[in-house]
């Protein structure tokens, strides 16, 4: 993880730090192959500095978390998903502005 903002999520820890977490949740699905996902990166971690303490930002790895990407049906990544009381809020598929993430971020955490 590039920043200590970012957590890491997994297929055992999901639940509770993803669908029973009190504040939104940001999590980024993707892979260590993935490119796009690399350039979106530092992106991610400028959401997770601008919302610390407002809300949650991680990452799934989907090679190693297979159960959690396809139980949200992730074909394609990056795809970055927005929870909020347990329930999917909003969903981006490949690269995303950080205004874009920031906004949805802001509406969902009031």
């Amino acid at each position: 993880m590039a920043s200590e903002n970012v957590h890491e999520f997994t297929d055992g820890n999901f639940q509770s730090e993803v669908l029973d977490a009190e504040h939104p949740v940001l999590v980024d699905f993707w892979a260590e192959w993935c490119m796009p996902c690399k350039m979106l990166a530092p992106v991610i971690d400028q959401v997770a500095e601008a919302f610390d303490g407002k809300a949650k930002v991680g990452k799934v790895d989907t090679d190693a978390n297979r159960e959690t990407a396809l139980k949200y049906q992730i074909s394609a990544i990056p795809t970055v998903i927005l929870f909020h009381n347990g329930e999917v809020k909003k969903k981006f598929v490949g690269l995303t502005s950080k205004e874009d993430l920031e906004a949805a971020m802001a509406d969902a955490a009031g």
